[in-house]
């Protein structure tokens, strides 16, 4: 049977608070950017779904309303 050689644990957090140290947080200016755009973008899909499902929905009831 072949033996593993592990790690201490202090190696492990080592390197996570090394890769830590490497992450570039946003500034308080874009993350204000980037949330209105979330906000515009989710509104202005939501505008268009609810415009194909009015569509659609007039659609199928002139079908059904047809008489044959």
């Amino acid at each position: 049977m072949a033996v593993k050689n592990k790690a201490p644990k202090g190696d492990f957090w080592k390197g996570v608070k090394a890769e830590f140290l490497k992450i570039t947080w946003p500034d308080r200016e874009d993350i204000g950017k980037q949330t209105v755009m979330v906000v515009f973008v989710s509104v202005a899909l939501g505008m268009i779904i609810a415009l194909i499902d009015f569509l659609l929905q007039m659609g199928v009831d002139y079908i059904v309303s047809v008489k044959l």
